[in-house]
């Protein structure tokens, strides 16, 4: 018997290390070729990490949340034959994130006591671990860890599931996407608790990953930026009218129009105007960069947390150009597969939550930028024509502003002249 240590590979080029955001065995547990291990987060991508071998985990080289170096030790094996360190190997990443701050790292991780030997690992035995069996109860305790890939707890969350209640079939009891079949097929729900009967549990939620960027980034922005935020009211019937029959009459290979592509060519005008807007501002340096380039993020909310998409030159982009870009950021954003370069280089950010829009709310601004426009929903109200009240279609815009580089004058000279420009979109075709 030997013993195999895996190291934790290079991640992508530049990156000296990563955050380990899963662990998907534990101690004891006996692994084929291929088996994920852990999963780790950088400020480009989430990539998971495989077994190279067959063996018996004996060591595990960190914690939920800690940052590793990359070639440090992350696993240890005990294996049939010589054991030996295998060598950082390019990983493969399989989930593009949002690039955030860079974290400090954390202290070497603390190796975690060897458990008790058991027997070795052959090429001739059958599956190392014997599936679960669904039965009345729950197939994990409370504190059990389902082990699955994120492709598999993305496809859980969105259908609700616990995957607690999912039997796994693969190595070491891991749920594949054929159990998650299995599960839907016969309808199985988790048992339902009693009406009324008190809950005292309190369950400890450690924030990491993706998540513990956007905190970090959120605190970053309100601890930094002194927000205004400046809320106006927009007429836009004159502009759905106009969405309605231009989607009526777009081509089969057009995509379709929401307000967001109508509003984006706005900003572009009214950046035209002002281009301090369309900034970002290095406090450390009291430098202000304002971009020549129009850069749009688009702020979307996805299965794994917050994520900024961004429409490049959108000044150089038609109506339908604009619509097109971004229903194929908001794709791959919802996938997991966008790229660095399509979530990264934002000079101005949209912020929208649809038909949940509210009537105001008060977006952050995304750092280092000076400037986010927010997007309300949008409602039939009476407005008073100077003879009657007659129905309008009503829309908010909720937008903040860097008050240290943006006076409230110029926030407000900016958005009436989006208003402006919304209320007769005619104007937004309009050159010069």
């Amino acid at each position: 018997m030997g013993e195999y240590v895996i190291k934790l590979p290079d991640v992508g080029e530049g990156v000296a290390e990563a955050e380990l955001v899963e662990w998907n065995v534990k101690i004891g547990d006996l692994v084929r070729e291929d088996t994920v291990l852990a999963a780790v987060m950088t400020d480009k991508a989430t990539v998971e990490i495989p077994s190279p071998v067959d063996g018996e985990i004996i060591w595990l080289g960190g914690e939920i949340g800690q940052v590793l170096a990359i070639g440090s030790p992350l696993v240890r094996l005990k294996i049939e034959g010589e054991g030996h360190a295998a060598e950082p190997e390019p990983a493969k990443p399989v989930k593009a994130e949002a690039p955030e701050p860079a974290v400090k790292r954390a202290e070497a991780p603390k190796p975690q006591p060897e458990k008790a030997k058991s027997k070795p690992v052959t090429e001739t035995e059958t599956p190392l671990v014997a599936p679960r069996v669904l039965s009345g109860s729950a197939p994990r305790g409370e504190g059990e860890k389902p082990l699955a890939s994120p492709a598999v707890r993305l496809r859980a969350r969105e259908a609700g599931v616990d995957l607690r209640q999912v039997s796994g079939t693969g190595p070491a009891g891991r749920i594949t996407h054929e159990d998650l079949e299995a599960f839907f097929a016969r309808g199985s729900q988790k048992p339902g608790i009693a009406a009324l009967a008190p809950d005292s549990s309190i369950k400890e939620i450690k924030v990491v990953g993706l998540r513990r960027k956007i905190a970090e980034k959120m605190a970053i922005a309100k601890s930094h930026i002194p927000h205004i935020t400046y809320v106006e009211e927009i007429d836009v019937t004159s502009l759905e009218e106009l969405r309605a029959m231009l989607n009526s009459k777009k081509r089969a290979d057009q995509p379709k129009l929401t307000i967001l592509p109508f509003l984006m060519r706005a900003m572009v005008k009214a950046i035209a105007d002002q281009p301090q807007l369309n900034a970002l501002y290095d406090d450390e340096a009291n430098i202000i960069h304002q971009h020549g380039g129009v850069h749009i993020g688009i702020a979307a909310q996805t299965p794994n947390g917050l994520v900024v998409p961004v429409v490049k030159h959108a000044e150089a982009r038609t109506l339908w150009d604009c619509a097109a870009e971004v229903n194929l950021l908001a794709d791959a954003a919802k996938t997991g597969s966008a790229t660095r370069e399509q979530l990264s280089g934002s000079t101005i950010t949209i912020t929208s939550l649809g038909s949940m829009g509210g009537v105001v709310t008060t977006p952050v601004i995304n750092y280092p930028e000076v400037a986010i426009i927010g997007v309300n929903k949008i409602s039939v109200r009476p407005v008073w024509d100077g003879t009657n009240f007659i129905p309008r279609k009503m829309m908010n815009l909720s937008s903040s502003f860097d008050h240290r580089v943006i006076d409230g004058w110029d926030a407000a000279v900016f958005i009436q002249r989006i208003k402006t420009l919304l209320e007769t979109p005619a104007l937004i075709f309009v050159e010069g």
